[in-house]
């Protein structure tokens, strides 16, 4: 019978997964509330985020306030 030459040995190792994001700083903690058609972020310092029609811009503005010094 004919048989198929065997595919060759893998020799690189698989890239590493993509690393975890940096935890918040200590004493944040940051959400999205929902009033109405509106979004805002919210966190447990106090600062809360303007409102938006995007769930999506409401996070953007989490994640910068938690990235922020």
């Amino acid at each position: 019978m004919h048989e198929e030459p065997s595919a060759p040995a893998r020799t690189t190792a698989p890239p590493p997964p993509p690393s975890c994001p940096a935890p918040p700083p200590a004493g944040h903690s940051a959400t999205t509330t929902e009033r109405g058609s509106f979004c805002l972020a919210r966190c447990t310092c106090g600062w809360t985020g303007p409102a938006r029609r995007s769930r999506d811009r409401a996070r953007t503005d989490a994640a910068e306030h938690l990235a922020a010094p």
